[in-house]
């Protein structure tokens, strides 16, 4: 990827704040590689020796509990992807799969170390982007824990339409097991509730594809729980 962080378009807004030579430094430690829908981008478990910069795409963040794998939060592009270990121990905490083909370039971690290190407008914009992750991780614990499976439901739709797809027509990019981990719940209640938004006249489905037809009553459900 020589030379190409300068001239790239959707660029982080961290990265925006670097001058032309650290730019090139980026650049010379930077690979960009193309995932296919389930390919692994970060294993659990295993040793991190980059950061991950999605540039275009979605992606699952799922972690291997005592029990079993709960999928944590959906990640849309353009979003930074294994921050965490970059500051703490060297060990990925967590695992992240794409569930819509995307474009990753992976960051030499010292590299990335050493901009946080020189650059302060650098470092406040990825601490900016981590308290926006730590804050939406526990806006949705609390909304996990205290809302019942409509609500919860109700979150989710209104997620993809407004924050993933800006539409109120889309495909959803995960199975209804999947959505069921995403919000503590099995797949026989995802499909009952969906079912009933249906019959309610507040979505329309046809296999994978959700039209949102009564935003007003969504909204109204995920405020009620």
């Amino acid at each position: 990827m020589k030379n190409e962080c300068k001239t790239c378009s959707i660029k982080s807004k961290a990265a925006s704040k670097l001058s032309d030579d650290e730019i090139e430094k980026l650049s010379f430690n930077c690979a960009l590689v193309k995932f296919h829908k389930g390919d692994q981008l970060i294993k659990q478990g295993s040793f991190s020796s980059n950061v991950a910069y999605l540039r275009s795409g979605l992606a699952k963040i799922h972690i291997e509990g005592p029990y079993h794998e709960q999928i944590v939060r959906i990640v849309k592009a353009p979003s930074y992807l294994g921050l965490p270990t970059t500051f703490g121990d060297k060990i990925n905490q967590y695992s992240v799969t794409v569930i819509d083909a995307a474009e990753v370039c992976f960051i030499d971690i010292e590299t990335f170390r050493y901009l946080l290190k020189t650059n302060p407008d650098f470092s406040y914009e990825i601490m900016l982007e981590l308290c926006r992750n730590e804050l939406e991780v526990f806006c949705r614990c609390a909304n996990r824990t205290q809302k019942q499976i409509r609500g919860k439901i109700a979150d989710v739709l209104l997620e993809f339409s407004d924050k993933i797809y800006n539409s109120t027509i889309f495909t959803l990019p995960i199975t209804q097991e999947d959505l069921g981990d995403l919000v503590d719940s099995s797949r026989e209640s995802i499909s009952r509730v969906l079912a009933e938004f249906d019959k309610d006249g507040i979505i329309k489905i046809a296999g994978k594809k959700i039209e949102i037809l009564n935003k007003k009553s969504l909204l109204l459900i995920s405020a009620n729980g």
